[in-house]
Protein backbone atom coordinates (compact mmCIF):
# COMPACT_ATOMS: atom_id res chain seq x y z
CA UNK A 1 0.00 0.00 0.00
CA UNK A 2 2.85 2.35 0.81
CA UNK A 3 4.35 1.44 -2.55
CA UNK A 4 1.21 2.63 -4.40
CA UNK A 5 1.22 5.93 -2.49
CA UNK A 6 4.87 6.41 -3.34
CA UNK A 7 4.22 5.77 -7.04
CA UNK A 8 1.32 8.25 -7.05
CA UNK A 9 3.43 10.85 -5.29
CA UNK A 10 6.26 10.43 -7.79
CA UNK A 11 3.84 10.72 -10.72
CA UNK A 12 2.22 13.78 -9.17
CA UNK A 13 5.62 15.44 -8.81
CA UNK A 14 6.52 14.57 -12.42
CA UNK A 15 3.22 16.01 -13.71
CA UNK A 16 3.60 19.21 -11.67
CA UNK A 17 7.20 19.73 -12.82
CA UNK A 18 6.23 19.15 -16.46
CA UNK A 19 3.34 21.62 -16.20
CA UNK A 20 5.50 24.26 -14.54
CA UNK A 21 8.19 23.80 -17.20
CA UNK A 22 5.61 24.22 -19.94
CA UNK A 23 4.18 27.38 -18.39
CA UNK A 24 7.65 28.83 -17.85
CA UNK A 25 8.55 28.14 -21.50
CA UNK A 26 5.41 29.86 -22.78
CA UNK A 27 6.10 32.94 -20.67
CA UNK A 28 9.77 33.03 -21.62
CA UNK A 29 8.99 32.96 -25.34
CA UNK A 30 6.08 35.40 -25.20
CA UNK A 31 7.89 37.94 -23.02
CA UNK A 32 11.19 37.59 -24.81
CA UNK A 33 10.05 38.49 -28.32
CA UNK A 34 10.13 42.26 -27.83
CA UNK A 35 12.79 44.66 -26.64
CA UNK A 36 11.44 47.97 -25.39
CA UNK A 37 12.88 51.11 -26.96
CA UNK A 38 12.86 54.70 -25.81
CA UNK A 39 13.13 57.68 -28.14
CA UNK A 40 15.75 60.39 -27.96
CA UNK A 41 14.81 63.74 -29.52
CA UNK A 42 11.86 62.21 -31.38
CA UNK A 43 13.90 59.35 -32.85
CA UNK A 44 14.27 55.67 -31.98
CA UNK A 45 17.72 54.32 -32.84
CA UNK A 46 18.57 50.66 -33.42
CA UNK A 47 22.15 49.47 -33.83
CA UNK A 48 22.69 48.02 -37.30
CA UNK A 49 25.31 45.69 -35.80
CA UNK A 50 22.48 43.70 -34.17
CA UNK A 51 21.09 42.86 -37.61
CA UNK A 52 24.09 41.15 -39.19
CA UNK A 53 22.71 37.64 -38.74
CA UNK A 54 19.58 38.33 -40.80
CA UNK A 55 17.25 37.56 -37.90
CA UNK A 56 14.32 39.89 -37.35
CA UNK A 57 14.47 41.87 -34.13
CA UNK A 58 11.17 42.79 -32.53
CA UNK A 59 10.69 45.99 -30.54
CA UNK A 60 7.97 47.83 -28.64
CA UNK A 61 7.59 51.57 -28.32
CA UNK A 62 5.24 52.90 -25.65
CA UNK A 63 3.11 55.93 -26.42
CA UNK A 64 0.67 57.07 -23.75
CA UNK A 65 0.11 53.56 -22.40
CA UNK A 66 -0.22 51.98 -25.86
CA UNK A 67 2.56 49.65 -26.97
CA UNK A 68 3.37 49.83 -30.68
CA UNK A 69 5.25 46.76 -31.93
CA UNK A 70 7.62 46.76 -34.88
CA UNK A 71 10.45 44.78 -36.38
CA UNK A 72 13.80 45.52 -37.98
CA UNK A 73 15.61 42.99 -40.16
CA UNK A 74 18.52 42.82 -42.58
CA UNK A 75 17.12 41.32 -45.77
CA UNK A 76 19.00 38.71 -47.81
CA UNK A 77 19.83 41.44 -50.37
CA UNK A 78 21.65 43.37 -47.62
CA UNK A 79 19.06 46.12 -47.21
CA UNK A 80 17.48 47.01 -43.88
CA UNK A 81 13.71 46.58 -43.68
CA UNK A 82 11.31 47.83 -41.02
CA UNK A 83 7.63 47.07 -40.52
CA UNK A 84 4.94 47.10 -37.88
CA UNK A 85 4.34 43.72 -36.26
CA UNK A 86 0.79 43.87 -37.60
CA UNK A 87 -1.15 44.30 -40.84
CA UNK A 88 -4.39 45.78 -42.18
CA UNK A 89 -6.12 42.40 -42.36
CA UNK A 90 -5.17 40.52 -39.18
CA UNK A 91 -4.17 43.20 -36.67
CA UNK A 92 -7.29 42.67 -34.55
CA UNK A 93 -6.01 39.20 -33.59
CA UNK A 94 -2.78 40.76 -32.17
CA UNK A 95 -0.63 37.82 -33.26
CA UNK A 96 1.91 39.56 -35.49
CA UNK A 97 4.62 37.82 -37.47
CA UNK A 98 7.40 35.32 -37.03
CA UNK A 99 10.43 34.85 -39.24
CA UNK A 100 10.80 31.67 -41.24
CA UNK A 101 14.05 31.88 -43.18
CA UNK A 102 13.86 34.75 -45.66
CA UNK A 103 10.12 35.25 -45.10
CA UNK A 104 7.82 36.68 -42.46
CA UNK A 105 4.86 34.49 -41.62
CA UNK A 106 1.58 35.96 -40.36
CA UNK A 107 0.81 34.02 -37.18
CA UNK A 108 -2.91 34.51 -37.76
CA UNK A 109 -3.54 33.55 -41.41
CA UNK A 110 -0.21 31.82 -42.19
CA UNK A 111 0.55 33.93 -45.28
CA UNK A 112 4.24 34.40 -45.98
CA UNK A 113 5.99 37.55 -47.17
CA UNK A 114 9.50 37.80 -48.61
CA UNK A 115 11.62 40.06 -46.40
CA UNK A 116 13.29 41.52 -49.53
CA UNK A 117 9.89 42.86 -50.61
CA UNK A 118 8.91 44.64 -47.37
CA UNK A 119 8.49 48.34 -47.93
CA UNK A 120 6.26 51.10 -49.27
CA UNK A 121 5.24 49.10 -52.37
CA UNK A 122 4.04 46.08 -50.39
CA UNK A 123 1.12 47.44 -48.39
CA UNK A 124 -2.45 46.54 -47.56
CA UNK A 125 -4.05 43.19 -46.91
CA UNK A 126 -1.85 40.97 -44.79
CA UNK A 127 1.46 42.58 -45.76
CA UNK A 128 3.36 43.78 -42.71
CA UNK A 129 2.43 47.43 -42.12
CA UNK A 130 5.05 49.69 -43.71
CA UNK A 131 7.24 51.63 -41.29
CA UNK A 132 9.62 54.23 -42.80
CA UNK A 133 13.19 54.38 -41.51
CA UNK A 134 16.59 55.83 -42.29
CA UNK A 135 19.97 54.17 -42.14
CA UNK A 136 23.28 55.85 -41.61
CA UNK A 137 26.39 53.79 -41.12
CA UNK A 138 25.95 51.99 -37.84
CA UNK A 139 22.35 52.81 -37.00
CA UNK A 140 18.76 52.53 -38.13
CA UNK A 141 16.55 55.44 -37.11
CA UNK A 142 12.77 55.61 -36.95
CA UNK A 143 10.84 58.76 -36.14
CA UNK A 144 8.41 58.71 -33.25
CA UNK A 145 5.79 60.26 -35.53
CA UNK A 146 6.10 57.31 -37.94
CA UNK A 147 5.77 54.89 -35.02
CA UNK A 148 2.67 56.72 -33.77
CA UNK A 149 1.24 56.36 -37.29
CA UNK A 150 0.92 52.63 -36.64
CA UNK A 151 -0.97 53.02 -33.35
CA UNK A 152 -4.23 51.96 -35.02
CA UNK A 153 -2.88 48.41 -35.29
CA UNK A 154 -2.42 48.09 -31.54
Amino acid sequence: MASNRMKRAVWAVIVVVAMLSGVASVFAFSLGKYEKVKPNDGIVTISAAKLGDGKARFYKFEDGGKEIAFLVVKAPDGSIRTAFDACDACYREKKGYEQQGDKLNCKNCNQKFAINRLGPNATGGCNPGYLPHSTSGTSVTISVNDLKGGARYF
